[in-house]
């Protein structure tokens, strides 16, 4: 099949990839609304996104060794290397998908790091709570921005 099936399953690829987003959108919501109880669903959800796209990755290297015959390419090539062998209107088709992907990976990319971000300072913020209540020692930050550990004592004016 060739182009023609290389593009299916990119575009297969870039459904996965918008599902992924909007998973992670989900998980952020949750993280910022503080609803951590659903916060392991909404892993899980990832995580299989995750492994489709994983699977979705074989058959299409296998798709694109075929394509890269067909146009006299190198073994294993990139999807720029495709778009510039490959005929009007596949060449076009192929940079839409391209281009997609790009904006696609540096969406994700940003919103996984807001996402570890947010995850980081819920930590931090129940660590903190914990070591307020006597479970260890409460972290502060220091002048340098760095965290560090207070000896002073606190008072709680009710009921744990």
């Amino acid at each position: 099949m060739g182009l023609s099936e290389v593009s299916s399953i990119l575009w297969r690829e870039r459904q996965l990839l918008e599902l992924l987003l909007f998973k992670l959108e989900e998980e952020q919501l949750l993280l910022a609304a503080g609803r951590t109880r659903w916060l392991p669903h909404a892993t899980r959800e990832v995580d299989r996104v995750l492994a489709q796209i994983k699977n979705g990755e074989i058959a299409r290297a296998m798709e694109v060794e075929s394509a890269a015959l067909d146009l006299h390419l190198p073994a294993n090539p990139s999807l720029n290397q495709l778009v510039e062998a490959a005929p009007a209107p596949w060449k076009s088709i192929l940079s839409d998908h391209r281009e997609a992907f790009l904006s696609l990976s540096q969406e994700i990319t940003a919103l996984a790091e807001a996402n570890r971000d947010l995850l980081n300072r819920g930590f931090l913020a129940t660590k903190e709570a914990l070591s307020w209540l006597g479970e260890g020692e409460p972290q502060v930050y220091s002048a340098t921005g760095g965290t560090q550990s207070t000896a002073t004592s606190r008072l709680l004016d009710r009921v744990i």
